[in-house]
C-alpha cells in the first residue's frame, strides 16, 4: 500500500529538507520552501525488462541523413547549431513579452510549410488566442495543431497518437502529471513533466521545444536540474525599450554554445536581422563625440561591431563612482588601474559611466582596447577617429594581447567601411587585407598616439 510522505522542497535550486527553513542552505534563498506530499511505494528490482535496444557497436550505428530540420529563419537556426535535432529537447527562456510564443509560432509556420506536422500545446492560452496571434503573424497550415491543456497524461496521449515532427510546449510551469500530489510549477512538477519530455523525445524520435519561465533575477525558473535534463538552454534577451531580441544558446550538445540571432520585433512578428553591426553603428557618425570608439568583438564565429562610450567628469564626493553597462566593472575597474598605472592617468577624483550602446553586453576581454581609448579621449576631449576600429586585449603592464578570429573581424570593418583597424602586434594574418590600413601596435601607449584624429 502506497505511504504518504511530507518533505519540503525548495523551489529555487530543489533542496529537499524533512522540516520547514526560512532560509535554504543550497541556494540561501528565503521563503522558497513549499510542503510537498509524495507517494512512496516499494519496488523490487526486476531483471526480467524487455530490452529492445542493445549495445551496439560505434561502427554499427547508422546515421540518419536528415537528422536535423531547418527552420528556415536562419538567426533561429544558427543558435540551434544548423537546424533542430531530431529527438531533442530544447529550453527556451526569457522575460514576459519578450517574444518567445511569437518566435515559435513564427516557426511552426515555417516547418508546416515544408510539410511538417507540428503540434502546439498551449497551457496559458486558449486556441481562440492562439489563433489571433497566428493572423496577426501570418502564419495559416493544415499542418499546425493547437492543444490547450495543462494535464500531461492528455498530452502525451494525443503526442504518441499523432506522431508530429515537432512539439511546442508553452510552458512548462504551467503543466502538470496526476501521479505527483503538488501544485503546477512546483519543482517535483517540473522535474516529473521534464523527464517524461525527455523519455518522449528519445523514444520517439519526436523534437519537443519547451518554453521556461524566469525569475525576478534573470535565472530560469524551476530547479537547476531542469537546464541539465534538456540537450539546449536558450535565453531570449531585449531592452523592453529598444526593438531588437537577441537569442542566445547557454546550453547546447549539438552545436557552439557562443553563437547569437538577431531579431527586430515588428507589428507582424520578428524579422532577422542580417547585418546586424550596421543597426548598432546606424547613428554613430551622427553623434560622434569625444569619448565614443568602435570596437569589433565575437558572438560565437560572428563578428560585431559596436559603439563603446565613456563619460569622465569631476566628482564632488569623496569617492568617485564607477558605473558600466554591457560590460563587466571589474573589468573596467581593472583597465582604470592600467591605465593610472602605465599612462600616468590620474582619475581618483573623476567619475568614470563605460556604456555599450544598443544594448548588447560584450562580455570577451577584446573589448578593452575600446574602453581604454574611450576613456582617454573624453579625458583629453578629442575626438577618435571615426574611420577607425579597436580590438585588443589589455595586461596589467599595459601590454595589447592577441586575441581571437582577427581575420573575420577585419573583413567585417572593412566590409562597413572603415579605412583602419588596430589590432595587436602578436596576432598573425595568414590572408591577404585588401582595402583597409592594419595598425599593429604592442602597447596601449602606442594605440594612444596612432588612434587620435589629428
Amino acid at each position: 500500500m502506497a505511504k504518504l510522505k511530507s518533505k519540503y522542497v525548495c523551489q529555487n535550486c530543489g533542496y529537499e529538507t524533512a522540516g520547514y527553513l526560512g532560509k535554504c542552505p543550497e541556494c540561501g534563498s528565503w521563503s522558497s520552501f513549499v510542503e510537498e506530499i509524495q507517494n512512496t511505494v516499494s519496488k523490487t528490482p526486476s531483471t526480467d525488462l524487455p530490452d529492445n535496444n542493445p549495445p551496439k557497436k560505434l561502427s554499427e550505428i547508422e546515421m540518419n541523413t536528415e537528422i536535423r530540420m531547418t527552420t528556415s529563419i536562419s538567426e533561429f537556426d544558427r543558435v540551434l547549431g544548423g537546424g533542430i535535432v531530431q529527438g531533442s529537447l530544447v529550453l527556451i527562456a526569457g522575460d514576459p513579452g519578450i517574444g518567445k510564443s511569437t518566435i515559435l509560432l513564427q516557426t511552426c509556420g515555417k516547418l508546416c510549410d515544408c510539410n511538417k506536422k507540428v503540434l502546439y500545446i498551449s497551457a496559458e492560452e486558449s486556441a481562440s488566442q492562439i489563433k489571433l496571434r497566428a493572423e496577426r503573424l501570418q502564419v495559416k497550415s493544415d499542418n499546425l495543431y493547437i492543444y490547450p491543456q495543462t494535464n500531461f497524461e492528455l498530452i502525451k496521449k494525443h503526442i504518441e497518437e499523432m506522431q508530429p515532427d515537432l512539439v511546442i510546449v508553452d510552458s512548462i510551469q504551467a503543466i502538470y502529471t496526476s501521479t505527483i500530489q503538488s501544485s503546477a510549477g512546483s519543482v517535483s512538477q517540473i522535474r516529473e513533466c521534464c523527464n517524461s519530455l525527455m523519455n518522449i523525445a528519445k523514444t520517439n524520435n519526436i523534437s519537443i521545444i519547451v518554453i521556461g519561465h524566469v525569475t525576478k533575477e534573470g535565472n530560469i525558473a524551476g530547479p537547476k536540474v531542469l537546464e541539465h535534463m534538456v540537450d539546449t538552454v536558450i535565453q531570449f534577451e531585449g531592452d523592453k525599450y529598444k526593438t531588437y531580441r537577441i537569442l542566445r544558446a547557454v546550453k547546447n550538445r549539438f552545436g557552439n554554445t557562443s553563437e547569437v540571432g538577431i531579431f527586430e520585433m515588428g507589428a507582424k512578428g520578428l524579422t532577422e536581422v542580417k547585418n546586424p553591426s550596421e543597426l548598432f553603428l546606424k547613428e554613430y557618425n551622427q553623434t560622434q563625440t569625444p569619448g565614443s570608439t568602435i570596437i569589433i568583438t565575437s558572438e560565437g564565429t560572428r563578428p560585431l561591431l559596436v559603439e563603446i562610450q565613456a563619460l569622465v567628469g569631476t566628482t564632488p564626493y569623496p569617492t568617485p563612482r564607477r558605473v558600466a553597462n554591457g560590460v563587466d566593472v571589474s573589468r573596467v575597474l581593472q583597465i582604470l588601474a592600467v591605465l593610472e598605472k602605465r599612462i600616468g592617468l590620474n582619475l581618483s577624483k573623476q567619475d568614470v559611466y563605460v556604456n555599450v550602446i544598443g544594448g548588447i553586453d560584450v562580455s570577451e576581454p577584446a573589448a578593452d582596447l575600446g574602453i581604454a581609448l574611450a576613456i582617454i579621449t573624453c579625458v583629453r576631449d578629442v575626438v577618435f577617429d571615426s574611420h577607425t576600429a579597436i580590438v585588443g586585449e589589455i595586461g596589467l603592464s599595459g601590454d595589447i594581447r592577441a586575441v581571437n578570429h582577427i581575420e573575420k573581424r577585419i573583413n567585417e570593418a572593412q566590409k562597413l567601411g572603415f579605412k583602419r583597424v588596430i589590432i595587436p602586434e602578436a596576432n598573425e594574418i595568414q590572408d591577404e587585407i585588401k582595402d583597409i590600413e592594419v595598425v599593429r601596435v604592442k602597447r596601449i601607449i602606442e594605440a594612444i598616439t596612432r588612434s587620435v584624429s589629428k
